[in-house]
């Protein structure tokens, strides 16, 4: 008797779906990844709805409506495991940035009839509402990270991704560091390891896609930007990006905001 697969499903919340493409974009590596699993609720690449429980869930977007709420419940309830993927998944994504202001005023500017229009206030992440065993960052995510988290978990293991900074990237990539060398604001000292230091090698400043890394000195690094010329005002807009709602990003620029961003110590 053939031995059992586990049963994979993706699951999309308000997100771009950049993430789910991402692991399309896997093609050689998916398919040998495919060939331990059972791919059973996919529809991003499927028509194919096998019902659960489900041994691993991946869960891409953020919670942004009553209905999300409750149906990424119904997800966790199905999954023995379940990994979050993503910006939006991992910290609220693009759209939390409406968590700063009057999502009410936001909705009666843009459409036409408000009331039909049902959503929470806060765009927030999975993490946020149910338990999550695992949350791989960036926006979009890493494919060969994702494939690493998809296999430590086939094999009962926990996953191996960099818990450093894209500081270290660039060093790993002979980077003349654009802080340093140019004076140009760079979030690469705070910013979770993933992209392989894309925009410090074509010397523009990190924009923090991959969020926060593990106990970032987001305060020291405010500082610096201040001291090299960069005002409050665009030291705010910085961190308020992919990544907006992430708890380190999130608490410094109410720190900054209140003129608080200080001397780094």
């Amino acid at each position: 008797m053939a031995k059992r697969r586990p049963k994979l499903a993706v699951w999309k919340f308000a997100s771009c779906d950049g993430c789910q493409l991402s692991l399309l974009d896997c093609e050689d590596e998916l398919l040998a990844v495919a060939e331990h699993l059972d791919i059973a609720y996919f529809p991003e690449a499927s028509s194919r709805m096998v019902k659960g429980p489900y041994d691993l869930s991946l869960v891409e977007g953020s919670i942004t409506t009553p209905h999300d709420a409750e149906r990424i419940r119904r997800v966790r309830r199905e999954s023995r495991r379940l990994v979050t993927i993503g910006a939006c998944a991992t910290s609220g994504g693009i759209q939390a940035l409406r968590n700063f202001a009057d999502h009410r005023e936001f909705i009666n500017i843009v459409y036409a009839r408000p009331e039909y229009i049902s959503t929470l206030e806060q765009s927030t992440a999975i993490s946020d509402h149910v338990d999550v065993d695992f949350e791989l960052r960036g926006c979009p995510i890493d494919k060969h990270q994702l494939i690493e988290v998809v296999s430590a978990y086939l094999n009962n293991r926990k996953p191996n991704t960099p818990a450093h900074s894209v500081c270290i990237e660039c060093k790993l990539r002979a980077n003349v560091c654009v802080m340093v060398a140019k004076g140009t604001p760079c979030l690469g000292p705070v910013t979770h390891a993933g992209c392989g230091a894309i925009c410090p090698t074509y010397l523009r400043g990190c924009y923090g896609c991959f969020g926060p890394q593990e106990t970032a000195n987001t305060q020291s690094l405010s500082a610096q930007w201040i001291k090299m010329g960069a005002s409050e005002k665009e030291t705010v807009e910085a961190y308020r990006g992919f990544n907006a709602w992430a708890e380190a990003f999130r608490s410094e620029t109410v720190k900054v905001g209140n003129g608080e961003g200080g001397d780094g110590e």
